[in-house]
């Protein structure tokens, strides 16, 4: 950003007004992870400044594998709890206030997806004494952002990485790559390879059937099909990965030929992992968007929740599965009608593409340290 820039959008603010940067994004971690490259367009653009994101519990994990981000602050945001886990406490959002009062920002960054509001947040800034805060809103913010951003609306709707590098562009910050930053640590790549050695695995493909929302998750016995049928026709074994409480589903899809890896890895050493496969298996969930970070090749089975075109792999070799059904998008968490979506795609297409992914592929795997 020069001099006239920051100028002509910050109100006569310098480059050197900017010492504290707050980004937000409160949601899922690969809305997180999505929203990198406009992380990396400040970071570029203010390389002295201290930047912190505000995020939740999976936002955080991305925070602390993205180089660009100085500072992680954890925070459950109510408006993003959509099963409605929290307890009603304003304590906790008075102390979020107090944490980010502490810190003395400059500004805030409010990144948001199509349909969410950056009015909760930026009220949290504003309380915060935060003098500059930014994003883009549909709704009136009156006083409660001081730059406010319109997006663009199109048909069909950006990619969710171009989204976020539309607001810092409408900001001043020049445009950068849109690519999607994460960087697992070198204990996360030493972890992921006693993994390997402690199961005799060397090549594999990468299967993770779990997803925030059960909409968005290929049925657990058609998986089952999967595995099998890629154990068959690569000859390649498929580790099975998913989170603490997801162990069930992990040892019931590896089923006997697959390795269950349920709540043995932290997202680092997940991360790592994924950089290592030969494919990846996955549904439109954040592993869609770690495959894309690390340039691996993903078989993304997607379901009629969200438009393919703006949450889909992004910049890495792909095959995106799809069913049409009237509802889509329907953005429902918990789909009430029999999940015909994701019902309509056969186990043996999704065995197809990963294999088709194997032959065409020539992405070379992360090398083992």
């Amino acid at each position: 950003m020069n001099e006239a820039a920051i100028s002509h959008v910050f109100e006569g603010m310098e480059r050197e007004d900017f010492r504290r940067i707050l980004l937000v994004r409160l949601d899922n971690l690969g809305d997180v992870l999505l929203t990198t490259p406009a992380f990396r367009a400040v970071r570029q653009t203010l390389p002295e400044a201290h930047l912190a994101l505000l995020a939740g519990p999976a936002g955080c994990e991305i925070g602390r594998l993205d180089p660009d981000v100085d500072e992680t602050i954890l925070y459950h945001a109510p408006n993003e709890d959509v099963y409605f886990r929290l307890p009603q406490d304003p304590k906790r959002e008075l102390d979020a206030v107090e944490t980010l009062k502490e810190r003395d920002f400059d500004a805030a960054i409010i990144f948001t997806s199509y349909k969410q509001s950056a009015l909760p947040a930026a009220y949290l800034c504003y309380l915060a004494g935060i003098p500059v805060r930014a994003a883009g809103s549909f709704e009136g913010p009156g006083s409660l952002l001081t730059h406010r951003h319109r997006y663009e609306e199109t048909v069909p709707p950006k990619h969710e990485t171009l989204r976020g590098l539309e607001l810092t562009e409408s900001l001043g910050f020049p445009p950068v790559e849109p690519e999607m930053v994460l960087v697992p640590r070198e204990e996360d790549e030493e972890s992921a390879a006693r993994l390997l050695e402690r199961h005799g695995v060397e090549r594999f493909i990468l299967v993770h059937p779990g997803a925030s929302a059960s909409s968005r998750a290929y049925p657990p016995e058609r998986y089952v099909e999967v595995v099998e049928g890629l154990a068959e026709q690569s000859g390649l074994p498929a580790l099975v990965t998913g989170g603490r409480d997801e162990e069930d589903l992990t040892r019931l899809v590896a089923g006997s030929t697959g390795v269950a890896l349920g709540g043995e890895t932290s997202f680092g050493s997940f991360a790592a992992l994924v950089g290592r496969a030969a494919v990846v298996v996955t549904n439109n969930t954040g592993t869609t968007h770690v495959a894309s970070a690390l340039k691996r090749p993903v078989v993304t089975v997607f379901a009629g929740t969200n438009p393919a075109e703006q949450w889909g792999p992004w910049r890495t070799p792909n095959h995106l599965l799809t069913h049409p059904v009237p509802c889509a998008p329907c953005y429902k968490r918990v789909c009430p009608i029999g999940h015909e979506c994701m019902r309509g795609i056969a186990p043996g297409t999704v065995v197809g593409a990963a294999l088709r992914l194997l032959h065409e592929s020539f992405v070379p795997a992360a090398e083992v340290l």
